[in-house]
């Protein structure tokens, strides 16, 4: 009598129907065998309905009930034990070259081997040496091989998958035999006391109903499947519910009489089938208390026989929690369509309870605690915002070829997105642990902008990027452009004319330059602030590009979760948490404050620029000789760019360089138009030196890649075109200005008149019949 097993009855029985079964091919003809060749069951079912027949032909109902009570547990205890033996052979045997005598330090080797194949993290090595799976290791609370995507979670949902499929089949035989118990029993009550119907039975391990079939019933033998399950899982997660154990053991020994008496009801003995149940039976408090203290502390009176899980998990403990969930909440709602409507009221949800539970006070708990001091440790270190000292010649986009990302938001990134592998492998618990995601990035955001300010603090670049009107010039500034990608940050489309971007530029370039004089205790004037600046902006913008990912990806995951929960039957309760805000609205903090950071790069360059350039207004033009090198002030600034350039170059992509080096042109190109105004006289060989100087600034911002080049040079050939009209006696200075009047402005030509060039001669009249050329 196997009905425990459920491998030992073939199960197609699909293909022998309409025919007598084996066991019944001799038997005499009766109202039974006829019913047997008539019916379309499988053969499996046939088999247990002959069975059923045969004990109450013999009067052995009672007896058989009492004896699967008695067997159930133990059997089902054998099941899964030869079950997980069967796949730690099949995976020892599958090893080539592994004897028995080295197959015991498999599971030590385990471990080794989920550190090298497990979390799928990027194998290339970084220009610096650090690896991605090296950063995560540093920091998170578990080891790779216990990850969300790790080798003990893939291994332990398998295993739990397997024993629950059987768990599942062995149900489906408990409940064929559950219903014709139940019939064979009413008939038999019928007899006596008709007004007792079959529908009215209580199949409550407890009840009087049970007497009948030896104290076996449909709610026990759930009961006892869920409480087997029950343990393994705590095996796999390391954990030791007293309670538990005490309860299975009184409860399987209590059943297994084959006329139980309700005078021998035990308190303690109702705990486990409340706890399975969720009947409203008020017990003690003592249960549920041992439950919580059983996961911290192992007790002497356990018991020890396990299920030797740990021939085939890598790993166990309480992290397999997320690997234990799903196969769970599967079984539940297996269960819960199997079961035949007028057993409703049994409990059927106890397992998934249990580890709903767990979740919440146990692994929750735990994973907060452990995560919060990987986070703490992440953004603590002396390193974590410290830019990278070997960083490749150029940059790279792609974090697995050695994209410089601060350590530090590189370890929130791989903590945060593992934390979200927890989340959608517990979707009820999602909106906790999105949350809690939250609440990390929003404290690496602190720490950012902590940093941000140690570099900025009290200097004129960002004391100026929040200035009203300087914020509104660079929003419309085309430069902005390179920040379209990011998400709304008032940016404007780029469709506007030369001539408006000409003005938005001379505009800014006005404001900066009545500044002057610049001083230099209000620039950032250490390199290694500037670099952690364009490394600091790189990385916040790729955690913002991760964080919008990973919001996208668990939003479309809770959708499909609720969509699903729609369309499904509610045979139990299961709510997720949505999140309370939206990871989106991080994204945008980050990408704001690495806007920031590129805006005080950019105007910090032009701040430079016209610090050096002011030295213009105190040097005379009146050389005396050809010049053979630039003025010192435009030596001292191309060597900056240059070297500042060869810095930042390896944090930021070309578009960002771009922007931070692009404004140095306007901004020259305007203070030497303006420098003009200051020089009280200059000679021929002064021009050339300031034409000199033009060129090599051209130069040195030409040799940036990411720069127009063709844009410079048209913008300094002016500058050089301008000064070389200073060469021009008066009546070629009028003719040039007749053929190009829209050149300069009205103001710069009239201001080559007032400049002091020996040996020209300029007219008392000279201004007014330059105005009467000029249009009005």
């Amino acid at each position: 009598m196997r009905v425990n097993g459920g491998d030992t009855v073939p199960r197609d029985g699909k293909i022998v129907s309409r025919q007598i079964p084996t066991w019944l091919s001799d038997s005499t003809p009766d109202e039974f065998v006829e019913a047997m060749r008539k019916s379309d069951a499988p053969l499996h079912v046939k088999y247990l309905q002959t069975m059923v027949e045969c004990l109450c032909m013999l009067g052995k109902v009672a007896a058989a009930g009492a004896m699967i009570s008695q067997r159930l547990r133990p059997t089902i205890r054998e099941i899964i034990i030869a079950k997980i033996k069967a796949k730690a052979d099949h995976v020892n045997s599958s090893r080539p070259g592994i004897g028995q005598a080295t197959s015991s330090m498999l599971t030590g080797l385990h471990y080794l081997k989920g550190q090298l194949e497990s979390h799928r993290l990027p194998k290339q090595k970084r220009q610096n040496g650090i690896t991605l799976a090296g950063t995560l290791l540093a920091v998170s609370p578990v080891s790779p091989v216990m990850s969300p995507a790790g080798t003990a979670q893939m291994v332990a949902k398998e295993l739990l998958d397997s024993v629950l499929e059987t768990v599942v089949r062995i149900f489906e035989n408990h409940i064929i035999v559950g219903e014709l118990l139940e019939l064979k029993s009413s008939q038999q009550v019928d007899l006596n006391t008709p007004k007792v119907m079959a529908a009215d039975i209580n199949w409550n391990p407890d009840s009087d109903a049970s007497h009948d079939t030896g104290g076996y019933t449909l709610g026990f033998s759930l009961t006892v499947l869920q409480s087997e399950c029950q343990q393994l899982i705590c095996e796999i997660l390391r954990a030791t519910p007293e309670a538990a154990s005490a309860d299975a053991a009184v409860q399987t020994a209590r059943l297994a009489s084959k006329a139980p008496s309700k005078d021998k009801r035990s308190e303690d003995g109702l705990t486990f089938a409340f706890r399975f149940t969720d009947a409203t039976i008020p017990i003690p408090n003592q249960g549920s208390d041992l439950i919580r203290q059983g996961w911290s502390r192992r007790g002497p009176n356990v018991l020890q026989e396990g299920y030797g899980t740990a021939a085939v998990l890598p790993e166990q403990g309480i992290y397999l929690a997320a690997s234990v969930y799903r196969p769970v909440v599967q079984f539940t709602d297996k269960v819960a369509s199997m079961l035949p409507e007028k057993f409703c009221q049994l409990g059927n949800d106890g397992l998934l309870t249990f580890v709903e539970n767990f979740v919440k006070d146990h692994f929750l708990p735990t994973m907060f605690v452990d995560y919060r001091k990987g986070v703490q440790q992440a953004i603590s270190s002396p390193a974590a915002f410290r830019p990278r000292a070997h960083a490749a010649a150029s940059y790279t986009p792609l974090i697995e070829k050695g994209r410089p990302v601060l350590q530090g938001l590189l370890a929130i990134d791989l903590l945060a997105k593992e934390v979200l592998g927890w989340a959608q492998a517990m979707p009820k618990f999602a909106g906790d642990l999105i949350n809690y995601v939250q609440t990390s990035l929003e404290r690496t955001y602190e720490r950012c902008r902590t940093s941000y300010m140690e570099a900025v603090l009290e200097k004129q670049s960002y004391m100026l990027i929040g200035r009203h009107d300087v914020e509104n010039l660079m929003r419309l500034d085309p430069a902005s452009a390179c920040f379209q990608n990011s998400l709304d940050q008032g940016i404007p489309e780029t469709n506007a004319s030369d001539e408006e971007t000409t003005e938005v530029e001379m505009e800014l370039s006005d404001i900066l330059l009545n500044l002057r004089p610049i001083k230099q205790e209000n620039l950032i004037r250490d390199d290694n602030k500037l670099i952690l600046l364009a490394s600091l902006s790189d990385s916040l913008e790729y955690v913002a590009e991760s964080i919008e990912r990973l919001g996208k990806s668990s939003m479309k995951d809770h959708d499909q979760l609720e969509e699903k929960r729609s369309q499904k039957p509610a045979h139990h309760s299961r709510t997720s948490s949505a999140p309370s805000k939206d990871l989106a609205s991080f994204a945008d903090e980050y990408r704001k404050l690495s806007i920031d950071c590129l805006k005080v790069l950019r105007i910090e360059m032009q701040l430079e620029t016209i610090f050096h350039m002011q030295e213009m207004t105190n040097r005379e033009y009146l050389d005396d000789q050809d010049a053979e090198e630039p003025d010192d002030f435009v030596i001292s600034l191309t060597s900056q760019i240059t070297r500042r350039d060869e810095e930042m170059a390896p944090f930021v992509a070309g578009a960002k360089r771009n922007y931070i080096f692009g404004g140095i042109c306007s901004i020259a190109a305007n203070a030497f138009m303006k420098a003009l105004v200051d020089i009280k006289s200059i000679n021929l060989f002064g021009v050339q030196q300031i034409c000199r100087n033009s060129i090599a600034l051209e130069q040195a911002l030409a040799a940036i890649s990411s720069i127009d080049n063709e844009a410079i040079r048209l913008r300094l050939d002016r500058i050089r075109t301008y000064y070389e009209l200073l060469n021009m006696p008066f009546e070629a200075l009028l003719a040039f200005i007749a053929e190009h009047e829209h050149l300069f402005t009205s103001a710069e030509y009239t201001n080559l008149l007032k400049v002091q060039v020996p040996g020209r001669e300029i007219p008392s009249d000279a201004e007014d019949r330059v105005a009467e050329i000029l249009p009005r």
